[in-house]
């Protein structure tokens, strides 16, 4: 499941984009201001924003050189504005793509897959100690293979995959295949805690999975 935060003031198309999306895999989190983004931004982590521009509160020009200086996260401009002059600003602000409206959300699919190659090639991370093989689903800490249970395996890989990014419970637990979305706070703590005490030379004093109070964990490799 991906993640992504929709600064969007129009309903309809908000309505449209969740439904579609969400065949696709794709949760949106739809706000319809700035401000609303930017608080979710700083708690919650997202795979990729799609911005309009034509906002309140703040343009969303505005909005996407403020956003680029906090997160490296894809941000797909969705605009009717068709200035030449808007999109080289969006893409100068940071902005990885510029989609005029009304379109398709077919192409928007294919825009999202583009950019998400360009950001992260998935099936390949390494981190700096940890080596992920996903096709013999092992992972090597300093050259030696870790043994781990299932949901042990499936939180570390999403740990190397996201390196320094804050990843709450609920991502987590929603992403792998051996927790349920029912398991409590705790299961997702315990796992935590076992990780740890096969990875970390002192696991209470973390060096790799820190914990991020009222957030989540963030993974340094």
């Amino acid at each position: 499941m991906l993640y992504a935060l929709m600064i969007e003031d129009d309903p309809d198309i908000t309505t449209l984009l969740v439904n579609f999306l969400k065949t696709y895999g794709i949760a949106l989190n739809a706000v319809t201001t700035p401000e609303a983004a930017l608080s979710l931004l700083s708690t919650d982590r997202f795979d990729f924003i799609i911005l309009d521009l034509t906002l309140p509160q703040m343009d969303g020009l505005e909005l996407c050189e403020i956003i680029r200086t906090r997160t490296d996260v894809p941000i797909i401009i969705s605009s009717a504005r068709s200035d030449i002059n808007d999109k080289v600003i969006a893409l100068g602000y940071g902005a990885d793509d510029y989609l005029p409206k009304p379109y398709e959300p077919r192409e928007l699919i294919a825009r999202i897959k583009s950019v998400l190659r360009r950001y992260r090639p998935v099936l390949s991370e390494k981190s700096i100690r940890f080596t992920l093989n996903q096709d013999e689903q092992r992972i090597l800490h300093n050259g030696s293979a870790l043994s781990l249970t299932r949901a042990e395996y499936e939180i570390l890989v999403l740990f190397i995959l996201h390196p320094n990014q804050t990843l709450s419970r609920d991502f987590l637990s929603g992403n792998t295949e051996s927790i349920s979305w029912e398991s409590s706070v705790r299961t997702i703590d315990v796992i935590i805690s076992r990780l740890r005490q096969k990875i970390e030379t002192d696991p209470k004093t973390p060096r790799y999975i820190h914990s991020v109070r009222g957030s989540g964990y963030r993974f340094t490799g």
